[in-house]
């Protein structure tokens, strides 16, 4: 699967009227994700503050941070989705820089979402930007 870019997610979610088809398109993009191989799967990335099982890999190729993640629940392979078109393949910098509550308003997710899954949300948020922080040292 190709990560689509954050201005290709919200241009898409922009053409549902309900909630309801928007969550059907997150839960969509969700599948398409690949599972990460089991070997990933490991305690020390399950992200912690996630109501379902979240694993965060990261390689960095060069500058740019790759990820690769993992979710038992739909939804939040989904949600994955979302936050890898604004981290995947960025340069440390790029993460730590990027605008994300700007980018979450302009599509109008966090009010949509339970408060776990809110939390869930921005502790895989918060663990990405900590490893992009640690990379610059």
């Amino acid at each position: 699967m190709s990560i689509p870019s954050t201005e290709t997610i919200v241009e898409d979610l922009s053409f549902f009227d309900s909630w309801e088809e928007r969550y059907k398109y997150i839960i969509d993009l969700g599948r398409e994700l690949p599972e990460i191989d089991a070997a990933l799967k490991t305690d020390e990335r399950l992200v912690k503050g996630c109501q379902s099982n979240v694993w965060l890999a990261v390689d960095i190729a060069g500058e740019r941070m790759q990820f690769a993640v993992d979710s038992d629940a739909h939804i939040v392979k989904g949600l994955l989705v979302l936050v890898l078109a604004a981290y995947h393949n960025k340069t440390a910098k790029e993460i730590v820089e990027f605008d994300i509550q700007s980018y979450f308003a302009e599509i109008d997710l966090e009010r949509h979402l339970s408060p776990t899954r809110g939390n869930g949300l921005r502790a895989i948020v918060a663990k990405i930007q900590q490893l992009a922080k640690a990379s610059l040292g």
